[in-house]
């Protein structure tokens, strides 16, 4: 008769390590390298410009791009994305993301705030042309929308 081994605390390493990670045991992804990390880190740093710029303009969205961002940083780069989740700008929308699966309540609602004032300062300052003011309109209120839709994050 063969005995099963047993699963003790002596078998399973206390924390995961690059073996692990390539044999599917765990749910981290493996870090790339070579010429995969250089890329991985050229796509954080393109999708973190996007973020930048969506969270200070209304056409761009913020969160997907920086949910992006942190996913190409945790394979790449795990001290950098660390580093991006301490931010004191960026880095609350992001762990509400990962751990709580949402956005808080109150960011939905600056959001939009910001969104509408941002609307209507480039309505006021384009001179009013027709075709610009609808444009921006419906690129903000499609940006609403996805604000809107976005679920709100769970309260531990």
């Amino acid at each position: 008769m063969v005995e099963e081994p047993t699963r003790n605390s002596e078998q399973l390493p206390a924390e995961p390590c690059p073996s692990n990670l390539e044999n599917g045991s765990s749910p981290i992804q493996a870090l790339v390298s070579g010429w995969r990390r250089g890329v991985y880190l050229c796509g954080a740093g393109i999708f973190f410009v996007l973020g930048v710029l969506g969270a200070l303009l209304p056409v761009i969205p913020a969160t997907p791009f920086l949910l992006l961002t942190s996913y190409l940083l945790v394979r790449s780069s795990p001290r950098l994305n660390a580093a991006l989740l301490r931010s004191r700008l960026l880095g609350p929308i992001l762990v509400d993301w990962q751990v709580h699966g949402g956005v808080r309540r109150d960011v939905k609602v600056k959001a939009i705030i910001i969104v509408t004032i941002a609307v209507a300062l480039t309505v006021f300052f384009s001179g009013r042309s027709l075709w610009p003011t609808l444009a921006v309109t419906l690129l903000a209120a499609i940006g609403v929308i996805v604000i809107l839709r976005l679920p709100v994050a769970r309260q531990s």
